[in-house]
């Protein structure tokens, strides 16, 4: 009897515990469904205080580095280089010898034009002594011809070989005229065998050899012989997508980088804004248009040290020095330029990421779920996208329109619909630009323990 009234004791303590198992199974999974409790779960977002701070607009592009002035050298005559006493890397001056072409057959024409307008002038001098002789037979054939000593047939005859006598001169002067011209070109082109610089600068390139044939630019473009560049005035050329051209102007400052130099920022000045686009991949839908522009570098650069011994094995640019801190830059170098634009020295301002887009007719139209269906089809079905953030207002969502100014890296002027000291949801990016609505609950997101005790260990 005492056995069995200790098994019925024992089942009753087992089916206790069984449904308190099922209770507290029941409530947490109600609890996380929010059949029950104190309703919607809030989000946790991530939020920042509104102030107020400096925003400068940057423009940032890429581009080659480049002389501000470079002139390409071209020969106006074809020949081979007898003479060429540069090399690359040289410093000129103007009027300075660069080159000088084998100067024979230029020679040979000054000589046969020459001789051309010696026969063009004993021409003339022959001509002219036939005219003279015309002239004498005209006068004594007119005394004759008035006193009827000859026919008219005669007078007629000399007054014919007048008048011929006379354009015979006039196309023998022509002809000197001609002769001396063909003649002053010979001339200018055996000066053109010798090329000088027509600047003071550096060659930057030199693309011949000495012996080389090249050809003159009388013959489609000619050779290029070398360049002469100021490489003291050196320039970054860089393209400008078209949305950000706009932004640019003359005269706007700029930060440059140049992959040779990391460490380093350079000052520089946009100098030049083209107004043709380069366009690549043109008519694909991979098309990209962009815009030339040139910051000219304003930090000293490319300055040279003379060695001041004769003979020296080592030149004084070879030998480190402390206060050699001028950069070398070379044509073609990489960088990358930050144009400012724009600065607002004191503008409300939030975080970038916490300005999204939202579709107002949709909106409008999840605020009034219960509209017929009819009405469904008379609904706007255009999309109204405006800029808005989110307010944390009594741990719910306020969103409000914004309208927004220019930008830096991080922040984003605003212009109207907040005030400083008010609390803007930043993040999660998902929350902020997809999942977050109006008057949803939301609570600040606290920091993971794994981050503090990290944080704690550092400080430490």
């Amino acid at each position: 009897m005492a056995k069995k009234k200790k098994d019925a004791t024992k089942r009753l303590f087992v089916l206790i515990g069984v449904l308190v198992g099922v209770i507290i199974v029941l409530g947490v999974v109600v609890s996380a469904t929010g059949l029950i409790g104190s309703g919607e779960r809030p989000t946790d977002v991530e939020i920042e205080k509104i102030g107020i701070r400096s925003v400068t607009q940057v423009v940032t592009a890429s581009g080659k580095m480049q002389p501000e002035i470079e002139v390409k050298i071209s020969p106006d005559v074809s020949g081979e280089i007898i003479e060429l006493p540069v090399k690359e890397g040289d410093s000129v001056v103007r009027g300075m010898l660069l080159a000088r072409i084998k100067p024979d057959f230029y020679e040979a024409q000054v000589e046969q034009a020459d001789a051309s307008v010696l026969q063009s002038k004993a021409n003339e001098a022959q001509r002219r002594a036939d005219l003279l002789n015309a002239e004498f037979e005209l006068n004594k054939k007119e005394t004759l011809y008035k006193s009827k000593a000859i026919s008219e047939t005669e007078y007629m005859t000399a007054t014919t070989r007048f008048a011929t006598s006379t354009a015979a001169l006039e196309a023998a002067q022509y002809s000197v005229k001609i002769s001396e011209a063909r003649l002053s070109e010979s001339r200018e082109q055996l000066a053109r065998t010798t090329i000088y610089s027509p600047m003071d600068g550096t060659i930057s390139i030199l693309n011949v050899e000495l012996g080389e044939r090249v050809v003159g630019t009388t013959q489609m473009a000619g050779t290029e012989m070398m360049r002469v560049a100021k490489l003291d005035r050196m320039e970054l050329e860089v393209d400008v997508n078209e949305n950000d051209v706009v932004n640019i102007s003359i005269g706007d400052t700029a930060a440059v980088e140049i992959d040779a130099y990391p460490d380093r920022t350079f000052r520089g000045v946009v100098t030049e804004i083209a107004n043709s686009a380069r366009i690549q991949a043109r008519g694909t839908s991979e098309q990209i248009t962009n815009f030339p522009v040139k910051i000219r570098i304003l930090d000293p650069h490319n300055i040279s040290f003379e060695s001041s011994t004769a003979g020296d094995v080592v030149s004084n640019s070879e030998i480190p020095m402390a206060s050699a801190e001028a950069p070398n830059f070379r044509p073609g170098m990489s960088g990358t330029v930050d144009v400012f634009t724009e600065t607002i020295a004191a503008a409300i301002s939030v975080p970038i990421q916490a300005v999204t887009v939202r579709d107002f007719n949709k909106l409008e139209d999840e605020d009034d779920p219960d509209s017929d269906a009819d009405e469904v089809g008379t609904r706007n079905t255009e999309e109204d996208l405006r800029r808005v953030v989110f307010l944390m207002v009594d741990e719910h969502a306020k969103m409000v329109e914004v309208e927004t100014g220019i930008q830096d890296d991080t922040h984003i002027v605003i212009m109207s619909g907040v005030s400083e000291g008010e609390i803007v949801v930043i993040g999660p990016y998902r929350a902020v630009s997809r999942t977050l609505e109006p008057d949803d609950p939301i609570r600040e997101k606290e920091e993971e323990p794994r981050n503090r005790s990290n944080r704690g260990s550092r400080s430490s």
